[in-house]
């Protein structure tokens, strides 16, 4: 844990002002019917909830869309995929990915690549097949249901 130096009472008070200043300026909530067409494809899995997203999230969200059309296709596919699995996650569930995250970008580097290569044969291990189906025991009951 980082430790911070202790600011006086009134500097954090300014300081606190300040942000809140910036931000609120920048933070403009932008509806989904005023969104061109090329955002509310890049943003489409959040169709639903966009209005109600708070407005800095918004505001992040919108920037990705100016990077979005210059994605290939396979890209385009992996973005909205990760952004739909994101959008289905609940807020706790949000809030767990966003610490797991900190901790992994904090992690030495050599601790990452061992972390990434777990994390990869776990995905190996749980992937379907290329069919798409998994493999059936004698009584039709899939494999790995059967365990």
């Amino acid at each position: 844990m980082i430790k911070l130096p202790a600011l006086p009472y009134n500097k954090l008070i300014v300081f606190g002002l300040f942000y809140l200043a910036c931000f609120s300026a920048y933070a403009e909530s932008k509806p989904w019917t005023k969104l061109t067409p090329q955002q509310q494809e890049a943003l489409a899995p959040l169709a639903k909830e966009w209005n109600s997203l708070p407005e800095m999230q918004q505001k992040r969200l919108l920037a990705t869309t100016k990077r979005f059309h210059q994605l290939s296709p396979d890209k385009k596919k992996v973005f909205l995929t990760r952004l739909t699995e994101w959008s289905n996650l609940t807020p706790a569930q949000r809030n767990q990915a966003r610490k797991t995250y900190k901790a992994f970008s904090e992690a030495a580097p050599d601790k990452r690549e061992e972390i990434r290569r777990i994390v990869l044969e776990s995905e190996a291990e749980h992937a379907l097949p290329a069919s798409g189906v998994l493999p059936q025991t004698a009584s039709g009951v899939p494999a790995e249901a059967a365990k």
